[in-house]
């Protein structure tokens, strides 16, 4: 093994003495300082360890580790310490920027075991709700090591890369902080390749649309109301799902099927909806949905948004009239985790890749299923099993809990028409 000159290195492998330096500057950004500042730095031959550079509101905070100027550099007179801060520091008043070089050794300490993104999401974030889930990442033992803000609209959303704690311990202590604060935030593993291409499997009935399509049915039969109210004891858990689903078509016998295609007219899409699929499916993501409501609807939507998979339950229709009852294997709780699983089997993901998003109780089991269950806008009982929560009313929100940035988002939305979708 031979050292390198100036510097504790075994063939280019620093070693723990070794002297560095920490290069801070920061004023006024504008083109060309970061290539202005190593310009500098490699006239005195050192090497790079580690750089973080971050632009906020058109202010520049560049940091640089580099090991100790090597002799023989800068000018061919073995070059000092102190001759190579003479230098830069003279090269950042020139550019308008202050500098700050600090001597030390060796590398920045290894993060500690156990490493997660926590993004949280607040319309508004505030100064107190930050404090609080700092505060609380803390007392678990957890380690800040990096700070992102992923986007500002519809809501602020702010990445925070946390080591030295657990996970799931994680994911719980922010839980009951984001609550009491009103935030929401998500908490997933690093090694869960987030970016990775994945699928995400979502329900229909208030969550991709703002509807719930039994109740549109229900308006042209008369008995809007009286559906409407099993369905919501339904989704908050207090009744059998599959025997409320029979209950409630049962009355819509004898409606003719023309109904179908005034009902789809008349389904709504949530904000954030078109967004949502278009940058998945662009950064290579597999999207479908299950739902307790109809495939005479969930077809046209699998159509009308180039979604991969699409199930739900089949209204039976009869001498061009709705019978009254659903045909086929039954979408129910236990029916829609098993449907992510065979999703996933056929996209060739593993589970840890997958999402599920849902708002009520029969969407419970696809969310623990996943490897991230999303409640968005959900029951109290869905927001309180669920990995995570999320209530805004826009469904694109759910990109960022996945680390996709705003930018990212508004890439994949270019050619879509002004407004949210």
């Amino acid at each position: 093994m031979s050292l390198s000159p100036g510097a504790t290195t075994v063939v280019g492998i620093m070693m723990p003495d070794a002297p560095t330096l920490l290069v801070k500057i920061f004023g006024r950004d504008k083109p060309g300082l970061t290539a202005g500042l190593f310009a500098q730095l490699a006239s005195y031959g050192v090497d790079v360890v580690d750089i973080e550079q971050v632009v906020t509101r058109g202010r520049i905070t560049l940091c640089a580790l580099v090991t100790a100027p090597r002799a023989g550099s800068g000018g061919g007179g073995g070059a000092s310490e102190g001759e190579l801060r003479a230098t830069l520091h003279g090269w950042a008043e020139a550019a308008g920027l202050q500098a700050e070089i600090i001597s030390g050794t060796g590398d920045n300490p290894a993060r500690g075991a156990g490493r997660s993104h926590a993004t949280v999401l607040g319309s508004p974030l505030t100064a107190e709700a930050t404090a609080a889930i700092a505060a609380r990442i803390a007392d678990t033992g957890g380690n800040i090591d990096r700070i992102f803000r992923l986007a500002k609209y519809p809501v602020t959303a702010v990445e925070f890369e946390v080591s030295g704690v657990a996970t799931e311990r994680l994911r719980t202590e922010l839980a009951t902080e984001a609550a009491a604060r009103a935030v929401d935030v998500a908490v997933v593993a690093s090694g869960l390749a987030r970016r990775a291409p994945r699928l995400v499997v979502m329900d229909v009935d208030s969550t991709l649309i703002q509807d719930e399509v039994i109740e549109l049915f229900a308006a042209h039969a008369g008995c809007e109301a009286e559906v409407a109210k099993v369905t919501d004891a339904a989704m908050r858990g207090e009744l059998d799902f599959v025997e409320s689903l029979h209950a409630r078509v049962a009355l819509l016998a004898g409606l003719d099927e023309s109904v179908i295609d005034k009902v789809r007219a008349r389904v709504r899409l949530t904000p954030g909806a078109r967004t949502l699929i278009r940058t998945l499916k662009r950064l290579g993501c597999q999207v479908g949905v299950v739902s307790g409501g109809f495939t005479q609807v969930t077809d046209a939507l699998q159509e009308h948004l180039d979604l991969d998979f699409a199930a739900a339950n089949t209204l039976e229709v009869v001498g061009g009239r709705l019978t009254g009852r659903v045909t086929g294997e039954i979408v129910d709780r236990a029916g829609k985790a098993r449907l992510l699983r065979r999703f996933a089997a056929e996209a060739g993901v593993p589970l840890s890749r997958t999402v599920a998003i849902g708002d009520g109780a029969n969407d419970l089991d696809m969310l623990n299923a996943a490897g991230l269950g999303v409640a968005f806008n959900a029951k109290p009982l869905v927001a309180q099993a669920a990995h995570t929560a999320v209530n805004v009313p826009f469904l694109d929100t759910v990109l960022y809990l996945l680390g996709i940035t705003r930018e990212e988002v508004e890439a994949a939305d270019a050619s879509a028409l002004p407004g949210r979708g």
